[in-house]
């Protein structure tokens, strides 16, 4: 694949209040009106080429573009026999499937919304309340759960008069039906306003918001794609990729690259999570991508595999020509790792890039669509996306405007008009910076979340995001994600999870459990040496780490710490743990803490 790029260039507009507007002066080309109209074009011109494949004992088993297509249509038309509609939706609580795609592509291509949602709510809640709560906002006509099985408690806690819950085989015999004109008919009112799909983000603080994703912002997302990096309309993509498509990453991103680009997508049932990740490793084996998405905690979890495993890496590496990162900052020590086992496989590093955005944005607001030689930089805005930078506390709170942008929440109106600002632009709540200020052309630079950020009782501001990637790069390869601590408080001091494998290598124990990795005095001597040689190149009162305590119990979904993945909510975090918090700052730690 030649990697060629949309040129980068930049209108920068300079406003006396401080604030700047940044846009492309690439215009927007025009996208579809809705995305079944990419599955039809490529059932037509490549009906036998593979769209999706999941593991089926030692091999996959395929779904052509062709099949995809009379799959979609079959289901469609059962969908409208049940008189489901936008009033009526699709909700769907079981993860990435062959099933949950063609229920997916089927219901929105008629005009009958989706709501994905964690299977996490049903499967590791103790309480339901999160799901109880998008189900009171969705009200769907219909459940959708292939294995009903596992969802039987969860399903319990709902109030399902009059809604139809259907599994696997339900949904099976949906997909021979003969669609006729009336799947013609709704297919051919669906258009840029009609909604495609609500997909539930949990926010920083309270229940899960309902963002309302239409199909003209994933169209217009998808052209974006398209334009910044012009080599997918020539190569199709081949992705293999675990990320849940409850959220917009996987379930925009991904299999809609997928989809509207001709290309294949290898379905992961791993994840970066014990047990679990064994299975990613086997599906690398038996496949390689070439574009490789993933997040930073995923790269983590990965890289000790491909750094012990010639065979694995070599595998991996054998038709890779991108990596992609995005979801969360990437640290600068993992940026180096892939670079160095992608140099022992080929002789030379496989470019990485990244893009920025949120579930609100589609989720694609900037994009790198040139070579970088760092982690950090997110991009310039794509064509067509408006990105205004605006001065909060000491930084740049970044903003955004554009065809692939929210028109805001389900039935959440005060949340709405919060979350716009008077010119129409959504305030995302991250913060950044150009990479080199004097030529903008260069991108911008992730900056933190502006609610993160906190001052210390000096007074001193402190970039928690800058400081948690600091750590974590200081102190590899043992630290799995940090929280900051310290606000209103003297200094600085962390609660942080180790990274197992990172663990293991140090101490030389591969039975290493994480309660032990938590309180090994090999870890916190390694970790106590790094951060103290951090200190010392560091040593101002906001960037100065004085504790450290790690813990062994890991995020927890009911209580909003963590997404699926693998994003930590600081914020969250800090609140539910504040006896850890209180051991950090009291005035004789006990043991646990590691003092610096």
């Amino acid at each position: 694949m030649a990697l060629d790029y949309l040129e980068p260039k930049i209108d920068v507009e300079r406003r006396d209040d401080g604030s700047i507007i940044l846009s492309s002066p690439h215009p927007l080309a025009p996208a579809e009106r809705q995305l079944g109209l990419y599955m039809r074009h490529w059932a037509e011109a490549a009906p036998e080429r593979t769209f999706l494949a999941v593991r089926k004992g030692d091999g996959w088993q395929n779904l052509s573009f062709a099949e995809a297509r009379k799959q979609a249509d079959a289901i469609s038309k059962g969908l409208l026999e049940r008189d489901l509609s936008a009033d009526r939706p699709v909700m769907i609580l079981s993860g990435n499937s062959l099933q949950h795609a063609m229920l997916t592509y089927g219901a929105m291509q008629v005009g009958i919304p989706v709501a994905p949602v964690s299977p996490a709510y049903s499967l590791m809640s103790q309480d339901f309340a999160k799901l109880r709560h998008i189900f009171a906002l969705v009200q769907p006509g219909l459940i959708f759960v292939e294995d009903a099985t596992p969802f039987a408690q969860a399903l319990d806690s709902l109030d399902l008069g009059g809604v139809e819950v259907l599994d696997g085989n339900g949904l099976q015999s949906l997909s021979a039906a003969n669609p006729g004109a009336e799947v013609e008919a709704a297919f051919a009112a669906v258009g840029p306003d009609t909604v495609a799909k609500y997909l539930f983000t949990s926010g920083s603080t309270g229940l899960p918001k309902g963002v309302i994703n239409t199909q003209g912002m994933l169209c217009s997302n998808m052209q974006q794609l398209r334009q910044v990096w012009p080599f997918l309309l020539r190569q199709p993509p081949i992705l293999i990729d675990w990320l849940p498509w409850n959220h917009t990453f996987g379930g925009n991103i991904v299999i809609n690259n997928a989809m509207c680009n001709g290309g294949t997508l290898y379905v992961d049932g791993g994840k970066p999570a014990p047990g679990l990740i064994d299975l990613t490793i086997d599906n690398l084996r038996r496949a390689a991508a070439n574009i490789y998405y993933n997040v930073p905690a995923g790269f983590a979890a990965l890289l000790p595999f491909l750094e012990d495993d010639a065979a694995l890496r070599d595998n991996f590496f054998s038709r890779l020509e991108l990596i992609f990162y995005a979801g969360a900052a990437l640290p600068q020590d993992l940026w180096q790792r892939l670079e160095a086992v992608s140099i022992q496989s080929l002789g030379r590093a496989v470019p990485m890039v990244s893009a920025w955005g949120s579930t609100e944005t589609a989720p694609m607001a900037t994009a790198v669509h040139w070579p970088i030689d760092r982690a950090g930089v997110i991009g310039l805005p794509v064509p067509g996306t408006e990105i205004k930078m605006v001065p909060n506390g000491g930084k740049m709170e970044l903003r955004v405007r554009g065809p692939n942008v929210t028109s805001g929440y389900l039935k959440q109106a005060e949340l709405t008009a919060a979350a716009f600002d008077d010119e129409g632009f959504y305030r995302i709540g991250d913060a950044g910076d150009f990479a080199d200020p004097a030529h903008p052309v260069k991108g911008l630079i992730f900056d933190g979340r502006v609610a993160e950020d906190f001052k210390l009782t000096t007074g001193t501001w402190v970039n928690s995001g800058g400081l948690r990637l600091a750590a974590m790069t200081a102190a590899a390869p043992v630290l799995q994600d940090v929280v900051v601590a310290g606000h209103d408080r003297d200094y600085v001091a962390l609660l942080a999870w180790p990274n197992l494998a990172g663990c293991q290598t140090v101490c030389g124990d591969g039975e290493l459990d994480a309660a032990g990795a938590a309180a090994s005095d090999k870890v916190h001597q390694h970790i106590r040496q790094a951060l103290e040689a951090y200190n010392k190149d560091y040593p101002g009162s906001s960037t100065r780490i004085n504790r450290m305590i790690l813990m062994a119990t890991p995020p927890a979904t009911d209580a909003n710490e963590i997404t699926d993945k693998g994003y930590i909510n600081q914020r969250a975090v800090l609140k539910n743990r504040a006896v850890e918090v209180g051991r950090l700052y009291a005035d004789a730690p006990d043991e646990g803490v590691i003092q610096l």
